[in-house]
């Protein structure tokens, strides 16, 4: 198996502030992608264990539960709609009373009015997991070229390898796309692909000594603050990753003043306690958005090219069920009936536009920029 990539893990990944929430991400997405993300879920804990074991190198994973919370009334009422949609995809949280919520978050702020807890959500630092992953690919025999592919290589109607950006060439029977944003923009991919770049600015903060003050939260918070949505994770290693902003401003990787002044804003009227903590990082990621906010999974019309893209907000959390499906079908040949909403064929040859001409999203996950090419049909995963 060869890995070509000449950053793995630097791409969206590196941004992610790595929420495992197919519940508190009910509301947002479609039944199919939630059934999908609650599955990922599902496998995460084996998953980590696993990767932990195999690379020697720790992931941050962590089940500890997601809180829902609102600001205001106003807030409130929107936060109770969710619950309602919630409840339709047959989704258990909690209820919260505004004192429920501070006894379970003791800094929250006084005026947080209630909220909704789901206790099976969970959370990994995203840049550890892309280390421990790239550690165990190689330990595995897996060989990491670290520069792009420029161009997929074809023959007889069949994908047989990829030309890289340095001029070397990979011979291959099955290649495995998995770049992203970028994923659409590749030369050689006889299909198209509606894959577009949606700007996300996160910040993280760190506090004195060895981390973040004793009891400032113990789990991921999700606010809905005067209409705006902001989250906060926590990290075992002391860091508070703050996120996250939703542009559609091309490949634009800028952060700006706004973007972190409107985080910090929000963030601090949750928990007026992050305003001691330094600000230690602030970078802009891109999501591979599609026009229905779902990834893109499964074989491609081009024989031999799996696809494995398209994650938009939920790409870390997707990245169990997605490496365990894609490595499946590469041994079997077997589609994953998990798959049956995903398939690239479901956008039909309207909606692919040219690579580098805009394309207009539908509304508001994050896999590194990368294409995997396996000449023995095996697949370290995303």
């Amino acid at each position: 198996m060869i890995l070509a990539d000449p950053q793995p893990g630097q791409g969206a990944t590196h941004a992610a502030a790595g929420m495992l929430t197919p519940v508190a991400e009910a509301a947002y997405a479609e039944r199919e992608l939630f059934a999908l993300g609650r599955d990922s879920l599902s496998r995460y804990p084996a998953f980590a264990a696993e990767l932990e074991q195999a690379s020697g190198l720790p992931t941050g994973f962590r089940q500890t539960g997601t809180l829902q919370v609102a600001y205001d009334h106003d807030d409130l009422a929107v936060l109770d709609e969710l619950a309602a949609l919630q409840d339709s995809f047959g989704v258990r949280t909690r209820p919260m009373t505004a004192r429920e919520c501070r006894e379970a978050e003791p800094m929250l702020d006084p005026s947080v009015v209630g909220g909704l807890l789901a206790t099976d959500d969970g959370s990994v630092d995203p840049r550890l997991l892309a280390q421990a992953l790239l550690r165990a690919a190689t330990a595995a025999g897996a060989a990491h070229f670290p520069v792009a592919v420029a161009e997929l290589r074809t023959g007889t109607g069949r994908v047989t390898g990829a030309v890289l950006a340095d001029g070397g060439q990979v011979t291959a029977s099955q290649v495995v796309l998995a770049a992203g944003w970028q994923s659409a923009g590749l030369a050689g991919l006889a299909c198209g692909l509606p894959v577009r770049p949606v700007k996300g600015q996160i910040i993280r903060l760190r506090g004195g000594g060895t981390g973040l003050p004793p009891g400032l939260l113990q789990r991921t918070v999700r606010g809905i603050v005067r209409g705006s949505s902001v989250y906060l994770v926590p990290r075992e290693s002391g860091e508070l990753v703050i996120g996250a902003t939703q542009e559609e401003m091309g490949a634009d990787t800028t952060v700006t003043a706004g973007g972190v002044w409107q985080l910090l804003r929000d963030a601090r009227t949750l928990v007026p306690g992050i305003t001691e903590l330094a600000l230690t990082d602030a970078v802009a990621g891109l999501r591979p958005g599609t026009p229905d906010n779902a990834p893109v999974l499964g074989p491609a019309s081009l024989s031999g090219l799996v696809l494995a893209t398209g994650h938009f907000r939920a790409g870390v959390l997707l990245a169990p069920v997605t490496a365990d499906t894609v490595a499946h079908y590469l041994r079997t040949g077997i589609k994953d009936p998990l798959w049956a909403a995903f398939g690239p064929d479901r956008f039909g040859r309207a909606a692919a536009a040219p690579p580098g001409q805009s394309r207009q999203p539908a509304t508001e996950a994050v896999p590194a920029a990368a294409a995997r090419v396996s000449p023995r049909g095996r697949n370290a995963g995303t």
